[in-house]
């Protein structure tokens, strides 16, 4: 295992939690699992890793298993959320082989949900021990709890951990916007928001359960183009791209 970096001089933040979507996964496919995207995802945490910020990653599930299709099926919630947990599992298990092959940091997948042949269960003050240590942790199975989305366990989990922040990472989108930019040529893109102005707006950043416990607890969101592979090092290094939502921040458009 790579021994832990002193965080660059020019970095804004020590520690930092990525969100990535399951769509982030299946890249151009649109479902499944691209190894382009893999290797995109890849390379775009090492490079924020590679700053000597700690990170962990939670990754959602929605390339393996859409709600939608549960509906459809006449799968009851429960176990629609059931096999989404393990969808988690599988894309953080992708990406802790990636990881693995392209850099030398030890890489832990933590699961809340018991899974001990391939996994380890999340424990908080093991979590924050690994990170303090140099691992990249990938966070798998939410909270363990169904009627809980990805967005609300990487608040959740970015609270537990002291992150400093959230770097949620949205496909195909650079930002926040007053309306849905690909069917609104008229939408505009937020530079900065406020927790009660994205809640009050129903802005389409992560589901309102996530937002208010962000707000709650002060944790701030970077919401950001992954496509972009410079994105995350900017965030990082003090340049703001996408929008960023904070406590003290007050709603800008760019």
């Amino acid at each position: 295992m790579s021994s832990p970096q002193n965080t660059a001089a020019n970095a804004r933040y020590q520690r930092v939690l990525i969100k990535v979507s399951g769509a982030a996964v299946a890249g151009r496919e649109g479902f499944g699992v691209s190894s382009e995207a893999l290797d995109h995802i890849g390379s775009s945490i090492l490079a924020v890793r590679n700053l000597g910020i700690e990170v962990a990653v939670v990754i959602g599930g929605g390339n393996i298993f859409r709600g939608n299709v549960a509906d459809d099926w006449g799968i009851e919630r429960v176990e629609a959320d059931h096999i989404g947990m393990l969808g988690t599992v599988i894309n953080s298990l992708f990406l802790r082989g990636v990881l693995t092959a392209k850099g030398d940091y030890d890489v832990r997948v933590m699961t809340a949900l018991p899974m001990v042949n391939f996994a380890e269960p999340y424990i908080r003050l093991r979590a924050t021990h690994l990170l303090e240590r140099g691992s990249i942790i990938v966070l798998a199975c939410g909270i363990g709890q169904p009627f809980v989305t990805t967005d609300y366990s990487c608040v959740q989990r970015s609270v537990e951990m002291n992150a400093d922040a959230i770097l949620l990472a949205k496909h195909g989108v650079d930002g926040v916007y007053s309306d849905d930019p690909r069917t609104n040529s008229e939408a505009t893109r937020y530079h900065t928001l406020s927790y009660d102005d994205a809640i009050g707006r129903e802005l389409k950043v992560m589901d309102q359960s996530a937002l208010i416990l962000a707000r709650d607890y002060a944790m701030p969101l970077h919401v950001f183009n992954f496509d972009d592979e410079t994105a995350m090092v900017k965030l990082c290094t003090g340049t703001d791209v996408g929008t960023y939502i904070s406590r003290d921040s007050s709603t800008v458009s760019a």
